[in-house]
């Protein structure tokens, strides 16, 4: 996509970012139905939704042909699942459409110094999805929760060495969602360790002018070329509807979603 500096042309990129999400506590089979609805627009489709895993059926079903992709979380949101638990549901989701899994790493194991479990959890769903089939592991880091940027640091070179396809920073289940501090940090693992590992901020983007600041920082620390639906996701539930508007000629709109 040629991106020019007018706002119109910035919320076009940005919505071919758009991991359009609905992972509301009572999300029913007709939210999910609507969210669908909404992922190919007059301004383009975004990259991906993501639904919780009963819910991956009907959003393969609904987006059959359209080349958005399905997304669905496990060891979500606490993070504290058995690695056997969570491999299945992996494989289950898969088996029913899921193109990407979107996996909590044991933050509260991490901010306990136990690192081996992190590693161990990452490393199992690295077996599980299948790469080969053009599947992707997106490993949220809940940065929100680790707090300290060392911390964030070592969650994600953990992440990335053991085969995370991207790195996500937050559930958007907590208080604090992604920060431009963190996502600096981030970026500047994937940058050293492994330039074709992607990066996700969620949480708390309800703006064009948002979006610009993360993709600004991206274009900074990775060069104005990296950022693709390959390499770079707005995990949001309430963004398209800013940057549609934008698209469309008025930026005034923001999102009233806390996700």
């Amino acid at each position: 996509m040629i991106v020019t500096n007018d706002p119109a042309s910035r919320a076009r990129r940005a919505i071919a970012l758009v991991d359009l999400t609905e992972l509301g506590d009572q999300a029913t089979d007709a939210d999910v139905t609507a969210l669908c609805a909404r992922a190919v627009g007059a301004h383009g489709s975004v990259a991906a939704v993501c639904v919780w895993p009963r819910h991956v059926p009907i959003a393969a079903a609904a987006l059959a042909g359209t080349g958005v992709r399905i997304a669905t979380v496990v060891n979500f949101p606490g993070g504290d699942d058995s690695v056997d638990d969570v491999v299945e549901l992996a494989r289950t989701a898969q088996s029913q459409g899921a193109d990407e899994i979107d996996l909590v790493l044991p933050y509260r194991a991490m901010l306990a110094g136990d690192h081996a479990r992190a590693t161990a959890m990452v490393a199992a769903l690295r077996d599980t999805v299948e790469a080969g089939d053009g599947k992707r592991l997106k490993v949220i880091l809940e940065t929100g929760e680790l707090i300290d940027l060392e911390l964030i640091r070592e969650a994600a070179e953990l992440a990335i060495r053991n085969g995370a396809d991207f790195i996500k920073t937050s559930t958007g289940k907590t208080p604090v969602s992604a920060t431009l501090a963190a996502t600096e940090v981030m970026l500047q693992a994937i940058h050293r360790l492994d330039p074709a590992v992607g990066l996700k901020p969620s949480g708390g983007i309800r703006t064009l002018a948002d979006a610009d600041a993360y993709l600004a920082q991206a274009d900074r620390i990775m060069g104005p070329d990296w950022v693709s639906p390959a390499t770079f996701r707005f995990g949001a539930s309430g963004l398209l509807t800013a940057l549609e508007a934008a698209a469309a000629g008025d930026t005034t709109v923001s999102s009233k979603s806390a996700y």
